[in-house]
């Protein structure tokens, strides 16, 4: 008996592929909650993880400075 699955390529769920790499971090309760509050500043008000990739865009430029 055959099976009834089609085997016709699906398209996959999810993101999409990106280059990228993940980066799993600890942080102090502390830290998180002054995340929180400058990402409920924002007007878009982003999730953590975009918060967290735009302040360390932010550190980044004003690193040299």
């Amino acid at each position: 008996m055959k099976s009834t699955i089609n085997s016709a390529k699906k398209s996959k769920r999810g993101r999409p592929p990106v280059e990228s790499e993940a980066v799993n971090v600890r942080m102090a309760v502390d830290a998180l909650q002054n995340i929180d509050d400058w990402r409920r500043k924002q007007d878009d008000l982003p999730g953590r993880p975009e918060a967290i990739r735009r302040l360390v865009e932010i550190g980044l430029k004003t690193k040299g400075k």
